[in-house]
């Protein structure tokens, strides 16, 4: 190496160095945690539109179809446990839809973003995360306002409103990933992330805690009417104060502009915009990737739509108690997302496990557990409190396999 190459090799770690002590003094206040606490509410949004089905739907189907698989009458605990809550008068229309046609709409969501994520990442990374994310939000968001309206007309009008809005979700939760690759020094990419996608949890809780009363209140329709409001609202923020990368924003400091940039230098990257297919393909930690992925959300969008009618038709409790009671793990699930980002990130600073050991850790811990106790449900329905236990907990651990796997795929490849 020439001397000119070492001068510049210092000068660049010197400016790094600099960079990084002058930054580290701000913490929170950084742009950088900024534009993480933006993602934050706008994941809150995204992920109220993508659950409110699931505790508006007892609401919005008569009685019989609701309870249409039920085994039998309460059993003397449940009559004890629900004897003092009344099924409440409908206050908006309800549908005669049958078990089938709500686990078809229940569901619709996830048809539309089964192949979106392919084409959404990729068109993030020419065009720009922000108006990828931002489209995304915007459209969920006005078709979230037309639900009630489109369900009105009938279920198949429905079941296509749900499919495109699928789509959009998926413009939203996944083109964020993007514009990490030019905003997180690799070292803070665990915390900043986490604080992100955190929002998903307080967005649980809130719909289905706020749900629940909305619909016994004033009528499910307005569960959509406010959270599809509430995410226009926050697109056209995110519009006006997103950039794509810390090189154009105009009010960020220089030194941490130099930081983010020396620090994601450091990492090199890929030249070009093509998609390696073969070299994908053939790529064994992205099948493993896919694998776990596909375990954790299969798991997490079942429990996420299904749990408020679990508890309605088989724990007998009204909308408003089964709503709060599905939302509650979130609110605790919450900051354990953002602990998990930060554990991971001291484990990692501070050189006691390596980055794979602790991704390959979170995600066991947070698959297993959950799956296990979830499995038990069978064995424990008799005994309620242990029920809700068991619904409790599970989420708690959930959320540490999304620090594990799903941080894991900006780790591989974060372009």
């Amino acid at each position: 190496m020439s001397v000119e190459g070492d001068r510049e090799d210092v000068s660049n770690e010197s400016v790094l160095n600099i960079a990084q002590a002058q930054t580290s003094r701000k913490g929170f206040c950084s742009v950088r945690h900024g534009l993480a606490f933006i993602l934050f509410f706008c994941n809150i949004f995204l992920s109220a539109q993508q659950m409110n089905l699931g505790i508006t739907m007892p609401a919005m189907v008569n009685h019989t179809a609701l309870n249409a698989s039920t085994e039998g009458p309460p059993t003397d605990s449940q009559d004890n446990w629900t004897e003092t809550q009344k099924e409440p008068k409908p206050v908006a229309r309800v549908y005669d839809w049958d078990p089938k046609i709500q686990g078809i709409i229940l569901s619709a969501l996830n048809y539309g973003s089964l192949l979106a994520p392919i084409p959404s990442g990729y068109v993030a990374g020419i065009f720009g995360a922000k108006y990828v994310v931002g489209a995304g939000l915007v459209i969920s968001s006005v078709l979230t306002l037309l639900s009630p309206l489109a369900a009105d007309t009938g279920p198949t009008l429905f079941i296509v409103l749900r499919v495109v809005q699928g789509i959009a979700q998926v413009m939203g939760s996944t083109g964020q990933y993007s514009i990490w690759v030019k905003w997180a020094p690799p070292m803070e990419r665990s915390q900043l992330i986490t604080i992100a996608l955190s929002g998903t949890s307080l967005g649980a809780f809130t719909i289905f805690a706020v749900g629940g009363v909305l619909c016994q209140t004033i009528g499910w329709p307005y569960v959509f009417y406010i959270f599809g409001g509430l995410g226009c609202a926050c697109s056209l923020l995110w519009f006006l104060l997103v950039y794509e990368d810390p090189v154009n924003h105009p009010f960020i400091s220089t030194g941490e502009k130099e930081y983010i940039v020396a620090s994601l230098a450091e990492q090199g990257s890929s030249p070009g915009w093509s998609v390696p297919i073969k070299a994908m393909i053939t790529s064994l930690p992205l099948w493993a990737i896919l694998v776990s992925s596909f375990s954790v959300y299969w798991r997490n969008y079942m429990s996420l739509t299904y749990t408020p009618t679990y508890m309605t038709s088989e724990l007998h409790l009204n909308i408003r108690d089964s709503g709060l009671m599905t939302g509650l793990p979130f609110l605790v699930g919450f900051p354990c997302f953002i602990l998990g980002g930060q554990l991971a990130g001291f484990l990692l600073s501070r050189k006691i496990l390596r980055l794979n050991t602790i991704r390959k850790l979170f995600t066991v811990i947070g698959v297993l557990i959950p799956a296990g106790l979830q499995l038990s449900l069978h064995w424990v329905k008799s005994s309620q409190p242990t029920t809700l236990a068991f619904l409790f907990i599970s989420p708690i651990f959930r959320i540490l396999s999304e620090v594990g796997v799903l941080l894991n795929i900006v780790d591989i490849a974060p372009r």
